[in-house]
């Protein structure tokens, strides 16, 4: 097969590692062509893509920054990426027009079997050109799927951004020919939205390499002894971009109340973002600094070693389809907090892998934390619950091969 896949950005988050998953495994365990097609991954969230590229001539060492900030083609351990600069998460009308141009081109050159779109942007353009291209060699519209990682419209925003948002989504599900969901809260989302009838779509799991997760407390005196973590401190982490919505403002609060019963609790944030000073200006007003470290950005292959060091997470997210922090922090072994949203019930099983709070409820939040932080015994039960529970299910190579056989059926159908 020949297979395009369209995503806005390739940041370091669950959503682009799913996309790169897939197109590696495509390449490397099916033998299939495809091309990877993104904008520069800017901000502060860091860059997926390895620092390591080929070039069409020769093999370079380029940093991550000037691979992003360089538009063409180049390859990545023989997956072919090709990088446009007017492909932006933003919405701009003169990139848009550029970039939707420069997308018909990449994809008409290419010839796809598929184009497989991601993100509100990368999809609502991606769906747009798909649907609108004619394949030089046979005439047809190729395939087109997008999957839906998170809505891009939620109860947090302006009626008159949900809505626009909604009407964008439902114009362009129907420019393609199947939803991939990463969870069924996801297709429910969508459902009660009027975006697209149930039957259009189909649930996958988000994928990703398990083993590390498997054997992530291999790492984890190594971590604890670089952050200053001693035997006696019980490690609540969270791995998340430090931005609006994703819940850093509720859990300063929730861990005073945590720390005034166990003071031996420490809490280790995983990522970087545009918050980071105002939540380490918040973390000093409550007398908190001691219990908090900020690990700043890491890249993905170091995030189960830091899960490893950790006893219990926590992922107090507003909006999100499947966190991917909470099936990897099962099938490492922890316990899971999260808010009750999305599809978070689907993995974190109340009073089974870790405890569901509603989302805002801060007091509740503590709670959950202060029952896991002071019972060793309980951690462990749910842990090993978890682990047994996702291990299988979270495979990167059973999404990819699921995802594969979507297209197979949808190319014999077309």
């Amino acid at each position: 097969m020949r297979i395009a896949h369209v995503i806005t950005r390739m940041i370091i988050g669950g959503a682009q590692e799913n996309t790169l998953h897939n197109c590696q495994d495509l390449v490397h365990l099916h033998g299939d062509e495809v091309l990877l097609v993104t904008g520069p991954a800017v901000g502060p969230e860091g860059d997926l893509l390895s620092k390591r590229v080929r070039t069409n001539e020769n093999v370079v060492d380029d940093s991550a920054n000037e691979a992003k900030g360089r538009a063409g083609r180049f390859d990545l351990d023989g997956l072919p990426i090709e990088l446009i600069d007017s492909l932006r998460r933003a919405i701009h009308p003169v990139h848009d027009w550029n970039a939707s141009r420069d997308l018909r081109r990449t994809l008409l050159d290419f010839d796809p079997d598929v184009v497989h779109t991601h993100s509100a942007k990368g999809g609502l353009l991606g769906r747009h050109v798909g649907w609108g291209l004619t394949r030089t060699s046979t005439g047809k519209r190729p395939v087109v799927v997008h999957t839906v990682h998170g809505a891009p419209f939620h109860e947090y925003q302006s009626k008159m951004a949900h809505d626009f948002f909604v009407r964008c989504e439902r114009w362009a599900a129907s420019r393609c020919h199947k939803l991939i969901s990463v969870a069924d809260a996801m297709t429910d989302l969508m459902v009660d939205a009027g975006v697209a009838p149930r039957e259009k779509f189909v649930t996958i799991h988000s994928g990703m390499n398990v083993d590390p997760f498997v054997h992530a407390v291999d790492h984890r005196e190594a971590v604890r002894q670089k952050y200053g973590l001693r035997d006696e401190h019980v490690v609540v982490g969270k791995i998340a971009r430090l931005f609006h919505l994703k819940g850093h403002a509720d859990l300063v609060p929730a861990a005073k109340l945590v720390a005034d019963r166990h003071p031996n609790v420490r809490f280790l944030l995983v990522g970087d973002g545009i918050l980071r000073a105002e939540l380490e200006q918040q973390i000093e007003s409550l007398g908190l600094k001691e219990h908090f470290i900020f690990t700043g950005l890491v890249p993905p292959t170091e995030v189960p070693a830091m899960i490893g060091a950790m006893d219990i997470l926590v992922h107090a997210s507003y909006r999100e389809g499947l966190a991917r922090a909470l099936p990897q922090a099962l099938i490492a072994g922890r316990p899971a907090i999260s808010y009750d949203i999305d599809g978070a019930r689907e993995v974190v099983i109340d009073d089974r892998t870790g405890y569901l709070v509603g989302a805002g409820q801060v007091a509740e939040l503590a709670d959950r934390m202060i029952r896991l932080v002071g019972d060793q015994e309980l951690r462990q039960r749910m842990g090993r619950e978890g682990q047994s529970r996702f291990t299988d299910l979270f495979r990167h190579e059973t999404m990819t091969r699921r995802i594969r056989e979507l297209y197979a059926d949808l190319i014999s159908a077309h």
